[in-house]
């Protein structure tokens, strides 16, 4: 009997889940970020962890090494885009029949199967895709370094740059700013924090953002919200198409943008169009 797997797998986390041919899920499994640009070997270990628990749930861990080198795997990961980044992945791990696509692909397949749409992610990190009779044509997904405009990631790097733009006298202080620089110990822990960071620790900061009403970091949500906006408008260019928004902070930006596009829920997970690409795979 085929196994499918399937791995959604992100900077904050990777999820896991084992189908069989009738798309019945047996098992799942979980484990930490899995962004395979920024930390490919732990991305590797996480996804074989999260691989391993889904297995045991869906055969019993004395099958479960067995049945890993058998599966047909579709992997929807951050880091994906990266040159190089997949194929060296693949290399590394141990399934019959392996495809690695960026997480926006397999949002894109779980959320709109075969229909025309715009999926807007955003998390940790951000992406925006579109599917036109089946064609998926990515923007953003460039990472924090680069991009990733409206992430969690994002948020919490922008208002801490802000921070140090503020002691420098660039713009004033509030008492949000002050709030984090204290917290960090002085400009010079904000500086150690960030050299060490990774895009999740930056996103930890996200919900105080969003939650306040400082006008520093009010006035950073609103060029988050700005941006997200401009990249749904951009992929909406060739037409009109219903937009879904996913990721942890998919809701508050769904609801800050109310109105200005035809919304519509998910029809599946990333997980789901993961396991999508195991069947193309296989």
């Amino acid at each position: 009997m085929t196994l499918f797997l399937g791995i959604d797998g992100g900077g904050t986390g990777c999820r896991a889940a084992v189908a069989d041919a009738a798309g019945r899920i047996l098992g799942e499994g979980s484990a930490g970020p899995a962004n395979i640009a920024s930390d490919p070997e732990g991305a590797r270990l996480n996804i074989l962890a999260a691989t391993r628990e889904a297995l045991s749930a869906a055969v019993g861990s004395s099958s479960a090494g067995a049945e890993e080198a058998r599966l047909a795997a579709g992997l929807g990961l951050a880091g994906a885009n990266a040159a190089g980044a997949a194929g060296r992945l693949k290399l590394a791990l141990p399934f019959a029949r392996t495809r690695v696509e960026t997480d926006a692909v397999a949002a894109v397949k779980g959320a709109l199967r075969q229909g025309d749409g715009i999926v807007a992610a955003l998390g940790t990190g951000s992406v925006f895709a579109r599917q036109k009779a089946r064609q998926i044509r990515q923007i953003g997904g460039w990472g924090l370094a680069l991009g990733d405009e409206g992430s969690g990631a994002w948020l919490g790097r922008r208002v801490l740059a802000r921070a140090l733009r503020a002691v420098d006298g660039f713009e004033p202080m509030t008492p949000f700013l002050q709030a984090l620089i204290d917290a960090h110990g002085g400009p010079e822990g904000v500086v150690g924090f960030s050299l060490a960071a990774r895009p999740a620790d930056f996103a930890v900061l996200a919900p105080r953002i969003l939650a306040s009403t400082d006008r520093a970091a009010t006035g950073v949500v609103k060029a988050a919200v700005a941006d997200v906006a401009a990249a749904i408008d951009l992929l909406q260019a060739d037409g009109p198409v219903p937009v879904v928004f996913i990721g942890g902070l998919g809701a508050i930006y769904a609801a800050r943008l109310s109105g200005r596009w035809q919304v519509m829920p998910a029809l599946g997970s990333a997980l789901d169009g993961a396991l999508i690409l195991a069947r193309e795979a296989a």
